[in-house]
Parts: structure tokens; sequence; C-alpha cells
């Protein structure tokens, strides 16, 4: 049953496939520390759901963000 919706493209699926910015804190750049405070801008709590594609691109953004604030 498709019981979860992503927060940013509103589909709908399955609980098991869920994604939150949580998973960001086990890659090295960005911090998650800094990761948290990116996305709190865009009013992302670290406990919204996505999706695989969603999460994906929003971390493609957030690796972008953080590339140009280093470079």
């Amino acid at each position: 049953m498709k019981n979860a919706e992503c927060k940013k493209c509103l589909n709908k699926f399955q609980q098991k496939d869920i994604y939150t910015i949580q998973q960001f804190q086990y890659r090295k750049i960005p911090t998650y520390k800094w990761s948290l405070n990116f996305f709190k801008k865009l009013e992302i709590n670290e406990w919204d759901s996505f999706c695989e594609k969603c999460i994906t691109e929003y971390s493609e953004k957030s690796k972008e963000e953080w590339d140009k604030l280093k470079a």
C-alpha cells in the first residue's frame, strides 16, 4: 500500500522507500550541520519524507550550493 507522500512532488510511495535529509549525515561534504541549515532555509526539516528522485535532486542542489560557497 502506498501510504507515504513526498513533500516535494507529492507522489505517493511505499513507506519502506522513504528518504529524509538525515541520510546526508553519512556524506562528508557538505557537512551535515551545513546541510541542516541549508534545508532549514528551504523549510525542510530532517524528518520530512521524500521519494528517491526528489532526495537525489536535493542532494545535488545542496552540493552545488556548497561548491559555490567554497569556490
